[in-house]
């Protein structure tokens, strides 16, 4: 039986930042889950993103066999 994780992060915008300050900090972080996840044997089956006022919510989902 599979089994699963959910892996979240949430970004804020920020008024005097750079306009691509979410989009550099997220690409790490995920790239980092992505890493960790792989090495551990699971795979990437799905991503979600919401947002919310000023506030990003980015969703992975794992599976593993």
């Amino acid at each position: 039986m599979p089994q699963y994780k959910v892996e979240s992060f949430i970004y804020y915008s920020k008024a005097l930042a750079n306009k691509n300050h979410i989009v550099d900090g997220s690409t790490k972080d995920m790239q980092a889950a992505l890493d960790k996840y792989a090495r551990d044997g699971w795979k990437l089956v799905s991503t979600d993103v919401a947002s919310f006022g000023m506030a990003m919510y980015a969703y992975l989902y794992f599976e593993k066999p």
